[in-house]
């Protein structure tokens, strides 16, 4: 048998003997002397770099057809399948084949890729995630929340549900959210998780709900750790914003409230304290709305509280709650709908200017419009705010189209001045002479209309037609201003140079009405038009002045005659009248006589008479009379009258004795 020593050499195992015996010898370097060529490491790097062989890199395909897009996804499909076979657990590979799938617009491959993905890993959230912004960002939102239903079935972390409820509140499910955070607490019972569902029922306006919320943890988690947490929170629940809300008048709660938000700025965030705050007012407008609907006032504070926060859908919502409160029947009287009309007003300027949503803003005004009881009541503000709008859409026609029903539904002033100015600026004359006629035949009595009318038409030069209106005007049976259309109509004549006309239209008024004012204006008139002219004679100015003035005293004296003689109990403007005419003969200078009316004036007597006051008592009351020169003739003579009267019935008592 060999010994040890020949096994070992025999199996191949090499002794330390052996080993030193079959080292090489060290080499000695005789010549220590630099090469004449060097080399630095850089070259080095440089020829093992292009002694390398060239890296493989798979060409570039050309695909021109189905089949061979066909091929090229299958081959993906396969390479993807084989590299999950080998590295099933690898997160990338997963995310890398769904990715590819979806690029490819192959939507149910994809979904069953994230299916098995999330299958076999359940517990890596990131799968899950994508697979619910894949349904959603498809619309298919029921298949997202079946997904969210199955994940939460793993009982997950919090994350997990904290995500399935901001979705649900994304799409306004409320009472969703609720049915998850109960079984959020059931499946994670922490102090953090109930104070969660407590803030959300708060933010809502749930407060009963969110005591019943603070009762459950009370009860279930009163040995926990973090109880200190929520005794915290309950306590100031209970104590600060529930008894301030529902014991104290909402005027007075306002102390508590502020220190709620205190401990909410300790315990919370910036979006905790202006939840909390809306959520606290949001609450009360609730409150206000449900007891009176028709507070209209309170639908206004409701909706600036949402548009603080900015929620356009949930804007929106208040709106349209807000405006299906309809006033009842009987209160079929324009005060009551006016504040329910501005509803309407500020909704649709919120669709068209905040929303941009001009279809939805035209709905608006259509459906107001429907509404209001035209035959007893209209507003014209709400006719006018619908056409504007169509005028800034550019649809005329559509502007006009409403204009015109409101002229035939519930024609009014404010309507019809703005259809003639929309036309006038577009320059229809046709289409404004027609408005202009409908406006008439519907208020004939209207001065402002048939004066309008008039200066339309003297702005296009048309002066016989201007006449022919202002004459169909005064014929009118009842003007609401008539002393307004006639001074316009006399106005034009003097403008046209007919002095003719206009003294026959002062004599036509004078028919008409005696007024003290008409006579002067006659007066002055007549006076002004004896002005001196250009490139007139001097003698000739003279002699025409002198006509005119000869013409305002015999206008003047006829006022004069009139009022002594049919209105003798007008004193007072019978002393006007004179008084005028005493300045014009003034102002007249030389040409003027003040002795022509001086002659006239009236005195003025301070007389008392007996008058009664309120409480039945009778006193005397100071006034002043006038008293003209044959009233103080007559008033000479009856003295005379009662003097002779006298002195003969004292002579025929003389007689007797």
């Amino acid at each position: 048998m060999a010994s040890g020593k020949d096994s070992d050499r025999n199996l191949g195992y090499m002794t330390r003997k052996d080993a030193e015996l079959k080292l090489p010898r060290m080499t000695q370097v005789k010549n220590k002397t630099p090469a004449p060529i060097q080399i630095t490491a850089e070259q080095i790097l440089r020829e093992a770099r292009e002694r390398q062989e060239a890296e493989f890199r798979p060409p570039n395909q050309t695909i021109t057809d189905s089949a061979e897009l066909s091929d090229y996804r299958l081959r993906r499909r396969k390479e993807f399948e084989d590299q999950i076979r080998r590295a099933r657990l690898n997160t990338q590979v997963w995310v890398k084949y769904a990715d590819f799938e979806m690029k490819n617009k192959s939507v149910n491959e994809a979904r069953n890729v994230w299916d098995r993905a999330v299958s076999l890993l359940p517990r890596v959230d990131q799968l899950w995630y994508k697979f619910i912004h894949m349904e959603e960002k498809l619309g298919n939102i029921a298949g997202a929340r079946q997904i969210l239903e199955r994940w939460i079935h793993c009982s997950p972390d919090q994350q997990a549900w904290l995500c399935f409820i901001k979705f649900e509140l994304k799409y306004n499910e409320i009472e969703c959210a609720r049915s998850i955070y109960e079984r959020f607490v059931l499946c994670h019972p922490k102090v953090s998780a109930y104070i969660r569902y407590a803030k959300f029922e708060m933010k809502h306006g749930q407060v009963e709900l969110a005591m019943k919320v603070f009762e459950r943890a009370k009860k279930e988690l009163a040995d926990d750790e973090e109880a200190e947490i929520l005794f915290v929170a309950f306590a100031e629940f209970e104590e600060q914003y529930k008894f301030a809300l529902d014991q104290i008048p909402k005027g007075r709660a306002e102390n508590l409230y502020s220190k709620f938000v205190a401990f909410e700025k300790q315990n919370g965030d910036k979006e905790g304290i202006e939840d909390a705050i809306i959520g606290k007012r949001r609450c009360q407008y609730e409150d206000e709305v449900r007891k009176n609907p028709l507070n209209y006032d309170s639908w206004f504070d409701f909706v600036r509280l949402e548009e603080t926060v900015g929620n356009k859908d949930r804007i929106r919502e208040i709106y349209e709650r807000a405006v299906a409160n309809v006033p009842p029947p009987e209160a079929q009287e324009k005060r009551y709908w006016q504040r329910y009309i501005y509803l309407w007003i500020n909704y649709a300027f919120f669709a068209e200017m905040v929303t941009e949503d001009v279809e939805s803003t035209r709905d608006v005004y259509r459906a107001c419009l429907k509404l209001i009881p035209h035959s007893k009541f209209s507003f014209a503000k709400i006719w006018l705010l619908a056409a504007q709008h169509e005028i800034r859409q550019l649809n005329l026609t559509g502007a006009r189209q409403i204009l015109g029903n409101a002229i035939g539904k519930a024609p009014k002033d404010k309507i019809f001045k703005k259809y003639i100015e929309i036309e006038l600026q577009l320059r229809n004359i046709d289409r404004c002479r027609k408005l202009y006629e409908r406006y008439l035949e519907w208020s004939p009595g209207n001065c402002y209309a048939w004066r309008k009318y008039a200066e339309f038409e003297m702005s296009l030069a048309e002066t016989e037609r201007t006449r022919a209106i202002f004459e169909l005007a005064i014929s009118q049976p009842a003007l609401d201003m008539p002393e307004l259309l006639w001074k316009t109509y006399i106005d034009f004549e003097i403008s046209e140079g007919e002095l003719e006309r206009t003294r026959a239209l002062y004599e036509r008024l004078l028919d008409r009405t005696k007024h003290c004012k008409v006579w002067v204006d006659f007066a002055k008139f007549e006076a002004s038009a004896a002005e001196h002219k250009e490139d007139e004679e001097e003698e000739d100015a003279i002699e025409r002045k002198k006509d005119g003035i000869k013409r305002a005293r015999e206008i003047f004296d006829r006022a004069n005659t009139y009022n002594k003689d049919s209105t003798p109990e007008l004193k007072e403007e019978r002393a006007m009248l004179l008084e005028d005419w005493l300045n014009m003969e003034t102002g007249f200078g030389k040409l003027g006589d003040v002795r022509v009316v001086q002659s006239k004036l009236p005195k003025k007597v301070k007389k008392r008479k007996l008058s009664s006051r309120e409480d039945g008592c009778t006193e005397y009351e100071e006034y002043t009379d006038y008293l003209f020169p044959e009233e103080s003739e007559t008033t000479s003579l009856k003295i005379l009258e009662a003097a002779h009267k006298w002195k003969k019935q004292k002579v025929k008592a003389g007689e007797c004795v």
